[in-house]
């Protein structure tokens, strides 16, 4: 009778998601919750045990059913008979007693679909539980071929497992290692690793060999693979002298570069001895054996020297060899920039075109060995001139397109994971226009052993039948060999119940003593596999492995599975039942497999509750509980949308959510199916992710992520960025003309927004080197475009591409390209004459550029004389940008010309420009005038002044008022120079005004002219009345006046109460005359008319007496001046007697000339 020792592998403590899945693939590893990959490889095939959680057990156990002994009670027999009824048998088991025969019944495709994936997601062997009895099984161990580091200490590992523990012991190169007798070698404590310890000194390579690891306890022996130790080289590049190495331009080169052998082999590339790398291409390329070849020389690649570098893995450590020279033997040895780009420079530089032919492999036909599972790599190389290109093509077929690629600028063709229909011819064909060639490479594909049935452990209860299968598959085709506790099983004791069938071992009837370690090791000449599998035989009573009264949360509407993972052998018998009641769970809803799993197809609310699985055998009985509770599913109901943004925008990204309130929500984002990292530009919320100042490295696919800890939701959308283009590339100049070439480039990526345009700058290396200029802009439709230039410029072009973003980065620099030179087709522009100084007259212009300098030496003639006037032209040839005329008079005009000169010749004639000498300060303005139409505003006039002495920029007009004493704030105005009148509003009807104004050119102000506004008729008297009527001198001034009027008043009366005649007659000498007749008696007349106030004296508006045709006044009193007043207003003149000039006459000759002896002698 078969049967299956155990199932089920325990579950996790506590809570357990148990939502099941459709064909998750465990093997991928991609399941972000491990549950969904346990309730899928639950599954297993009749008669096969498939732990259901346990993620270190073993694939594929295969447990046969007990052929129970004749002795077993007819209770049992009848037990094991309903067994065998309810479960089929596998082939090759033994019938014993009166067991029944049953038919077996196949299993359901999708079965063993979900059996194949739990085998690839679990590794191991099954594991029988720790307390029980079992052979060893290794664990770990070192690879196959391990190189180790000569620097470190050795380890080589070794582990494993087995109850009781294992022992451990090795052999090296198939012999016992004695490692006690070795004070540098140790084993660590519980392992079998052994560690070699070089601090105390020794060579690692005396320890290089092979070894093999044992591990053993009373039930078995377990071996590991035989592990191959060796030590890391990096040997010294051996000195050499390298010749320059001589090669005719055009002829292909191959360098060799021969590193040192290493270990493992170090990786080459070329550098130049200051170690910059060797820039490789169709032309020049490195090949897998790490030579370079050319595949024609060019003059240009004596410009740098070639050494080969190799780096070795393990020391982390570079040499260097000596480096080769080249020489290049040329018909052309101007080394011209711009051929490098000519669309047929070999034929331009005298390089003779060839056809192509393979430096290799040479010859026409090759053949190449590789083992399955690995890459294939095919090389051709080939010269010729022009550069020949390869092309790749399988004879009768196509090219493997999902794992073919090409490399080395097609150079090589690599195909990954070499499998047997990979064998074929391959060919390859270089060709140029001058022909073509072919090369033939028959590849064929080997194989190292490789798996077809590697044996499982085998776990029988007593007198179980069972078996070991160990089929593998090579080529050619590997041999099996079959050991027994680490020893050739033909060597081991003979045992009637075990048989060996080629690649099978049978076991008939198996008891507790068969337990033992086989080892199956299959080989070939391309390497060998070793498995081991043990036989254990137990017989054990039912026990539950998962913890009990298990809490299993699951999602409404979900499909799932409780799982009651068990162990026994012979094989228990599981039912579910459900909240205590009697009947089975089967059918319906319901689906218990044959492992004891039940599955519930699609949970719904009333499945909630607890499930009770019992397991039982003839040993006895085992139950465990498990509670369902049923929750509501995560949903994102708002999910993100797709958008476009520009650089610099503001996105906000929604996700909003619904979810079983009794579960823990959390809310994260992917990026690119990566953990978003929330920086300070974005701000996660709880139903948003919002992104401020968008760049083009936030464009990509985000991914709401809602989850609890029983499922999630996912919701994704992309994010478009309209970036700044990238820069164009690969910029190549073609159509080489005298003044124009073509220009072609290969676009870069538009980062989602059409290019509109680009801009072709230009740079030359005479007048500006290192600065870029505009040359032209071409719409963003087209990559090429004709280039109008200019003589005599060192070109060199880069391109920008533009769009509705911004601009690119600008491209990487074209190669250069010179024009030839001619005379100046132009002059300097901006061209002016102005005065630094009034006694000079600065020229200056605007330098010619390099594109419009056309020759070397470029420099200016520059010519001047004075403007209308028949003087010969004076003229000085300048290298720079300005010239100064001296000894100029002040601000007159000029005819200036400026002519552009080189070697090649003279500009064309140069237009004749206006320029002016030096300015000065102008002088007065003319004719300022000042009027007061009314009490509320003055009015200033003035004419330009006479003598400007430059260009008038405008006039200056300062002002204040002033009353008396007292002033007021001085107020600035700035006139254009076209502007003769001023309108000024008063500030008050009684102050006057002061003004000051001046005209100004470039210099500064010049000079200036002052006036005063007048004053106004009655307030202007009352005011200074009222002002000056407290002031001392005032006060005696007045009283003087007075004293004086009194005085005259007196004379007066007096004469006229004398009779009012004076002789007169003798006073002058010159008689009177017939026309006047109040004279004729001799005397004078005073009548009533002498009282009037004289003619012609009028009061002036300041309340002084004005003289204009009176002479008899106080001033013709005076002895040759005006009378004065002191400071205290007293009067200090003299009234005099008005003499004759010649004469005086009698008694009034001795009068006195005072005022009072005038009275007493008038009395």
């Amino acid at each position: 009778m078969r049967r299956l020792a155990a199932r089920g592998a325990a579950g996790d403590a506590g809570e357990v998601a148990a939502p099941a899945t459709d064909s998750t693939d465990c093997a991928q590893g991609r399941s972000p919750r491990p549950r969904r990959l346990i309730d899928l490889c639950a599954i297993w095939d009749p008669g096969a045990f498939l732990p259901a959680a346990s993620w270190e057990s073993a694939p594929g156990i295969t447990r046969r059913r007990l052929n129970e002994a004749e002795t077993l009670s007819s209770v049992r027999e009848a037990q094991l008979e309903r067994l065998e009824a309810a479960r089929p048998r596998r082939p090759g088991s033994r019938e014993r007693g009166p067991v029944l025969r049953m038919a077996r019944q196949q299993p359901p495709p999708w079965v063993h679909a979900a059996v194949l994936l739990c085998l690839l997601c679990l590794s191991g062997a099954i594991e029988i539980p720790m307390d029980l009895s079992q052979p060893p099984t290794i664990t770990k161990q070192s690879v196959k071929d391990h190189i180790v580091d000569p620097r470190d200490n050795i380890l080589i590992e070794c582990e494993a497992k087995g109850n009781p523990a294992p022992s451990f012991h090795w052999t090296r190169n198939s012999r016992y290692f004695n490692i006690a007798k070795d004070p540098r070698v140790s084993m660590r404590r519980r392992s079998g690793t052994l560690v070699i310890d070089f601090r105390s000194g020794g060579r690692p390579e005396e320890y290089e060999g092979e070894y093999q690891c044992f591990a053993r306890n009373k039930y078995g022996t377990a071996l590991s693979n035989r592990i191959r130790l060796q030590v890391s080289k990096s040997p010294l590049w051996p000195k050499e002298n390298l010749d320059p190495v001589v090669v005719q331009e055009g002829a292909p080169l191959t360098l060799q570069c021969n590193p040192p052998p290493g270990l493992p082999s170090p990786v080459i590339f070329w550098m130049s001895s200051s170690m910059e790398p060797i820039t490789q291409d169709k032309r020049v390329s490195q090949g897998h054996n790490g030579d370079l070849y050319f595949s024609n020389v060019m003059l240009q690649d004596m410009q740098t020297d070639y050494s080969c570098n190799a780096r070795f893995h393990f020391t982390h450590t570079i040499q260097q060899k000596n480096a080769f020279t080249l020489k290049v033997l040329t018909n052309n040895p101007y080394n011209d920039s711009s051929l490098r780009n000519h669309p047929d420079m070999y034929s331009a530089r005298g390089v003779a075109e060839r056809t192509p032919s393979f430096m290799y492999p040479q010859g026409t036909a090759s053949s190449q060995m590789v083992l399955r599972g690995m890459d294939l790599l095919l090389e051709c190389i080939a010269s010729g001139v022009p550069t020949p290109d390869i092309a790749w093509y399988k004879k009768g077929g196509d090219l493997p397109s999902d794992k073919a690629k090409f490399e080395n600028f097609n150079k090589a063709l690599r195909i990954t994971n070499v499998s047997e229909e990979d064998s074929g011819e391959y060919f390859c064909l270089a060709s140029n226009k001058m022909g073509s060639t072919r090369h033939t490479i028959s590849v064929r594909v080997k194989a190292a052993p490789y798996w077809l049935d590697e044996p499982k452990n085998l776990i029988l209860a007593p007198g179980e039948d069972g078996r070991l299968v160990c089929r593998a598959n090579g080529n050619p085709k590997p041999t099996v060999q079959w050991m027994i506790n680490g020893e050739p099983l033909q060597s081991a004791p003979p045992n009637p119940n075990r048989e060996v069938a080629g690649d099978t071992i049978i076991f008939r009837d198996t008891q507790i003593s068969s337990r033992a370690v086989y080892q199956c090791n299959t080989s070939n000449e391309h390497g060998y596999l070793l498995a081991n599998a043990f036989v254990s035989v137990l017989d054990v009573p039912p026990r539950m492995l998962s913890p009990r009264n298990q809490l299993i949360r699951v999602i409404l509407y979900n499909r799932t599975r409780l799982d009651c993972p068990f162990f026994g052998s012979p094989i228990p018998t599981l039912r579910w039942f459900k909240n205590g009641q009697g009947s089975n769970l089967d059918g319906g809803n319901y689906h218990v497999y044959e492992n004891g799993s039940l599955e519930i197809k699609m949970i719904r609310k009333e499945d909630q509750g607890i499930y009770t699985c019992v397991a039982t055998n003839i040993l006895g009985k085992a139950e465990n509980q498990v509670r369902l509770e049923v929750k509501d599913p995560t949903r994102i109901f708002r999910m993100p949308e797709d958008q476009v943004a520009k650089r610099g925008t503001t996105v906000q990204l929604e996700c909003r959510v619904k979810h079983d309130p009794s579960l823990k929500l959390t809310v994260s984002w992917l990026k690119d199916d990566e953990p978003l990292y929330i920086g300070n530009r974005m701000k996660r919320e709880d139903d948003s992710l919002t992104i401020f100042g968008v760049a083009e490295r936030d464009q990509g696919s985000y991914t709401c992520v809602a989850s609890t800890e029983l499922d999630q939701d996912l919701a994704k959308a992309y994010l478009t960025v309209l970036g700044r283009p990238d820069r164009p590339r690969d910029l190549e100049l073609t159509d080489l003309a005298e003044r124009s070439v073509r220009l072609t480039w290969i676009p870069g990526d538009d980062n989602n927004s059409p290019i509109t345009d680009y801009v072709v700058q230009f740079e030359e290396d005479q007048f500006q080197p290192g600065v870029w200029h505009d040359h032209s802009k071409f719409p963003g439709s087209v990559n090429s475009a004709v280039l109008q230039l200019s003589p005599y410029v060192n070109y060199q072009f880069r391109v920008i591409a533009i769009n509705e973003v911004g601009s690119s980065h600008p491209s990487l620099p074209s190669e250069r390209y010179r024009t030839s030179g001619a005379p100046p087709e132009s002059n300097p522009a901006d061209v002016k004459g102005e005065g630094t100084r009034k006694n000079n007259m600065e020229i200056t212009w605007t330098p010619m550029n390099a594109t419009s300098a056309f020759g070397p030496n470029l420099r200016y003639i520059v010519k001047w004389r004075r403007r209308e006037t028949r003087e010969s032209w004076n003229n000085v040839t300048v290298w720079g940008s300005r010239y100064v005329v001296g000894q100029t008079p002040v601000y007159v005009p000029y005819e200036i010309r400026v002519q552009a000169e080189n070697d090649f010749g003279k500009g064309p004639e140069p237009d004749t420009v206006i320029g002016y000498s030096g300015e000065d300060l102008p002088s007065a303005p003319r004719r300022f005038r000042v009027r007061q139409p009314n009490l509320e505003t003055i009015n200033l006039e003035w004419d330009h002044p006479e003598h400007p002495n430059g260009i008038l920029i405008g006039y200056t007009l300062k002002y204040l008022a002033f009353n008396g004493t007292k002033l007021g704030k001085q107020i600035v105005e700035n006139f254009s120079p076209n502007q003769t009148k001023f309108t000024m509003q008063r500030a008050d009807p009684v102050s006057r005004y002061r003004f000051t104004l001046s005209a100004r050119t470039q210099v500064g102000s010049g000079e200036a002219v002052t006036e005063e506004s007048p004053a106004p008729p009655n307030e202007a008297y009352t005011n200074n009345q009222a002002d000056i009527a407290t002031q001392g001198w005032f006060i005696g001034l007045m009283c003087a006046i007075a004293l004086l009027v009194l005085i005259l008043l007196i004379v007066c009366f007096i004469k006229r109460s004398r009779g009012g005649k004076y002789p007169v007659r003798e006073k002058k000498d010159v008689p009177l005359g017939p026309e006047d007749p109040k004279e004729e008696d001799g005397s004078f007349d005073y009548s009533d008319e002498d009282n009037k106030p004289l003619q012609g004296s009028q009061t002036s508006l300041d309340g002084t007496i004005k003289q204009q045709e009176s002479d008899d006044s106080l001033v013709d009193y005076g002895e040759g001046g005006e009378g004065q007043f002191n400071e205290d207003g007293s009067f200090i003149g003299q009234y005099t007697v008005k003499k004759d000039k010649e004469e005086t006459e009698g008694n009034e000759s001795s009068e006195a000339t005072s005022p009072v002896n005038a009275i007493y002698s008038l009395a």
